[in-house]
Formats: structure tokens, sequence, C-alpha cells
């Protein structure tokens, strides 16, 4: 297990670019980004965005081989909402962020088509879009791309949920509209041989919100990339995460938060519970505060619980500041163990041990939950929780 110290800076006023946590070679803005395969090299594990990922489990993916799967697509649409088929050309199109790495690149370049999903603008859905994505084949591979386009002065809920076996390279990318207000939920719901690797592109506009959720509870690797850039300015991006990792399970979470226009505020808080042996998940925020986005506010955390032996939780926060006109800028980090003051309390009071740790860890997710707003989504992942809770429970006895 790595454990990575609180670092808290939560009003950076530097008058010249510095970073925080593990400072890359460059600028973050800098680095690689293209359409083109042959610009994305097939990385070998050595490069600092891969070093954590095993790249060894993921050949097909990285080759960019062809695709010899699908997966099927099932959708509940409010009334207003549009689902199309549209050409990779419309796909590389719709979005002015180009794919930060090379299975996102091959997703647009390998995949017959993409999946628009249109919420037309001043619509007020009353209900959430589900795109509900499910594979059955566990050596497949399957390229695949979806877009989100939210009009100005929209306000919609997205879901959008993989489940089933597969090995899954994807690019979804989700334009939101000025004055449109967005939540967004991606559900990771693999069976424990699934393989997929996910880049999320966001571009929010001129004093638009959107809160974004990645939700990550099953398959054998998953790699999900956010990168977020703001079009214009007051816009508000929320960044939540929960994942559960278990034994033999690698879970990687990736935020990149671009600041580009003034008086734009991010902010990311993932949460995660490790067990058994050689569970590892790893978490990496960037975020980029250009000379430009003067009153930026931006803040970032994450936090691990391992419950058994055996786990290993990396954590690594970036920030990279290139102006000091802002209203705040701060990270924090933290992998520990179970509290043995807090269960000693319960235990105390006559709760027993299983149903303190269930405390626990109830308590560790509450917050974060609470804070997804769609009902739905919130008990399906209590229930979730509660049956990771068993497995530990089981393999104690």
């Amino acid at each position: 297990m790595t454990a990575t110290p609180i670092v808290d800076h939560s009003k950076a006023t530097a008058d010249e670019a510095h970073s925080h946590g593990l400072v890359p070679e460059a600028s973050r803005a800098e680095r690689a980004a293209s359409f083109d395969l042959a610009d994305l090299p097939v990385p070998t594990g050595s490069e600092e965005e891969w070093r954590f990922t095993p790249v060894d489990q993921l050949g097909d993916l990285l080759a960019a081989a062809d695709g010899t799967a699908t997966l099927d697509l099932e959708t509940t649409l409010p009334e207003g909402v549009t689902v199309s088929e549209v050409t990779a050309d419309v796909v590389r199109a719709d979005t002015s962020l180009s794919p930060g790495d090379r299975p996102a690149a091959a997703a647009v370049a390998k995949a017959e088509h993409g999946v628009l999903v249109s919420v037309p603008a001043n619509t007020q859905l009353e209900s959430p879009v589900i795109l509900n994505l499910s594979g059955t084949d566990a050596a497949g591979l399957a390229w695949g791309n979806v877009l989100l386009n939210v009009g100005e002065n929209a306000n919609a809920v997205v879901v959008l949920r993989h489940t089933g076996s597969a090995r899954f390279g994807e690019r979804v990318n989700v334009r939101v509209g000025n004055g449109a207000h967005v939540t967004f939920v991606s559900l990771q719901e693999w069976d424990d041989d699934a393989v997929h690797l996910s880049e999320n592109a966001i571009e929010v506009g001129r004093d638009a919100t959107l809160k974004h959720i990645v939700v990550t509870l099953g398959g054998k690797v998953v790699r999900v990339s956010t990168n977020a850039r703001f079009l214009d300015t007051g816009g508000d991006v929320e960044l939540l995460g929960l994942y559960f990792t278990d034994a033999g399970q690698h879970q990687e979470h990736r935020l990149f938060v671009d600041h580009a226009f003034p008086k734009c505020r991010s902010n990311a808080t993932y949460k995660g519970a490790l067990q058994g042996e050689d569970a590892h998940s790893v978490w990496v925020g960037d975020v980029l505060i250009r000379k430009e986005a003067e009153g930026t506010d931006t803040y970032e955390l994450n936090r691990n619980l391992v419950l058994t032996e055996g786990a290993r939780a990396d954590s690594v926060p970036n920030l990279e500041i290139e102006t000091g006109e802002i209203e705040g800028a701060g990270h924090a980090s933290a992998t520990g163990r179970f509290d043995d003051e807090q269960l000693f309390y319960l235990r105390s009071r006559g709760i027993p041990e299983e149903e303190a740790r269930r405390l626990v860890v109830r308590g560790f997710f509450a917050e974060l939950i609470k804070q997804i707003g769609v009902p739905d989504v919130e008990e399906n992942l209590i229930a979730a929780i509660e049956a990771e809770l068993k497995i530990t429970e089981e393999a104690s006895a």
C-alpha cells in the first residue's frame, strides 16, 4: 500500500507557475493528444501516464486491434431526447478535445459508428436518460463512442451503465451548452473478467454546470480518464467518484481539469475502499490553471480506506498554477486502514464487530453518495456496498 499524506494548499497565491504532488516532466498542457494513432505510441508502462497500469494485460487494446465483438445498447429516453448513429467523422468534429491516450484514439478510429444523444436547448427533463451497454464476450474486443450534447439552458440527468463481460475501449464526449445544468453518471458494473478503458472528454460552456460522477464496482481492469475543459467564463464542474476494489482487481481513475477562462470553478472528490489480495486502486488528479484563468477556484480530494491486508492504493494529486490571481486552489489525499478507535467505540456500546465495520464503511461513503442526487443510483450504490462488505465478512469467517 502506498500512503500519501494529506497535503492542503487551500489558498495558493504564487506569482509564478508551480506544481504540487508528482511534477510531470513538462506542463500538463503539453502532453500528447491526437486523433491520429501514429502520434500516440504503444505504451510500455514506463511512461508517467501508464506507470501504474497493468499494460501487460491490455495487448489488443493498446495495439488498437480490430474489434471482434459488439456491445448491446438499451435506452430509456424522456420526451424530446433523441439517439442516433453517427460516423467517425462526426465523432471527431463533435469535440475540440483530441484523445489523450492511444485507446481513446483507437475507439474513434476502430468503432464503426458513434452513438449521439441530443438534449435540445431549453429542455427541462423530468426523468433521467438511461443508456445500458452490456457485453457477453470476455475475450472479444469491442470499440465504442458515446456523444452527449446538451443544448443551452437545458436541465438533464444522464446515466451510462456498463455491465456483463467484454474487452472494451471507449470514448465519451460530453458537451454542456451555455447555461445548462447536467448530471452525468458513468457506472462500471462489469463482471469480474471484463477489461474496460474509457476516456470521458468534457466541455462546459458559459455559466454552465456539470456534475460528473464515476462509479466503479466491477471488472478485472478498469481505467477511466476524465478530461474537462471550460469553453467560457462562469463554468462549474463537480467531479465525484466512488470505487470498491476487490481481490485481483485494478481500478484506475485519472482526472485532468483545464482552467483556461476566468472565474470558473472545479471540485473533485473521489473515495475508494479496497479489500483482498492484490486489490489495486489508482487515482491521479491533475489541475492546470492557465495564466488567463484569473479568479479560478479549484480543489481536489482523494480518500482511500484499506479493509484487508494485501491491498494497495496509489494516490497522486497534481496542481499546476500559472497565475497568482485566483480565488483558491488546493488538494488533499490520504490512504489508511480502519480506524481502530472508531471500532472500539462502537463495540464498547454493544455493537458487534461485523456491524461496526459496516457502519464505518457506510459513514466513509455516505456524504459522497448523498451528493449524487439521483435516487435510483444512490439506492443501488448502497446495496452494492452492502454486497461488497459481505465478501469481506465471508473471507474473514
